[in-house]
């Protein structure tokens, strides 16, 4: 059980949210360092939305507005996070680009965990890349958001070989099984206060990080 004072995460989805529910997961251990208080989704029909609230999150899909675009949506989606208060924002799966704007409002508050070696294959379809690219490794990277799409400084990252019979399938299924142990991690450092982002870059206890931290046989290696 977290302490009330423990510090609160909103997750953002748009899908299943199998990440959103390894930070769920993750929450609930003993002596969590953090809870995910909210769980939100620009589609009503999101799988996570019922996952989230089995697990006793709350949990709400967010009308889309009648007119106004981006800019309307973001005014709805910024209010219920401030309403929320979270010390973090998590993006698991949150399939709108977000505008240069929300990004700033939240600057250093908000972390994302895209499943490529990053500045590899920024965007989607990126294991169809890899394999389209003959890349050796593949892999995830936790990075804080910035106004640049997947271009915000990198956490840490995962890597998997490419293997010469994988599909989109296999490689996927071996990515995101770390996928769900890096962002946890990272989000941990995070509400421990032992990472932050300070001048354009990630640090993490007091020192830059002039490169991610690798995350190797279920640990941080360049700690």
């Amino acid at each position: 059980m977290n302490e009330p004072n423990t510090p609160r995460l909103a997750v953002l989805i748009s899908g299943r949210g199998s990440n959103m529910r390894a930070l769920i997961e993750h929450a609930r251990t003993p002596g969590a360092p953090y809870r995910v208080a909210l769980v939100l989704s620009d589609k009503a029909d999101a799988a996570g939305l019922g996952v989230a609230a089995s697990l006793g999150v709350a949990a709400r899909a967010l009308p889309a507005p009648h007119s106004g675009g981006r800019p309307a949506f973001e005014r709805l989606l910024s209010q219920a996070i401030d309403d929320c208060a979270p010390s973090l924002i998590a993006l698991a799966g949150f399939m709108r680009i977000l505008s240069p704007e929300f990004a700033g409002r939240y600057a250093g508050r908000i972390m994302n965990i895209h499943p490529s070696l990053l500045p590899r294959h920024p965007g989607l379809h990126t294991h169809r890349r890899a394999l389209a690219a003959h890349d050796a490794e593949h892999g995830a990277t936790v990075h804080f958001v910035t106004e640049e799409l997947d271009g915000g400084p990198a956490i840490v990252q995962a890597k998997v070989p490419v293997h010469a019979d994988d599909d989109e399938d296999t490689l996927a299924a071996r990515v995101l099984a770390l996928e769900h142990e890096i962002y946890p991690l990272a989000a941990g450092w995070y509400c421990e206060g032992r990472l932050q982002l300070r001048g354009g870059r990630a640090w993490l206890d007091g020192a830059e990080l002039t490169a991610p931290v690798q995350y190797r046989d279920g640990h941080a290696r360049n700690l």
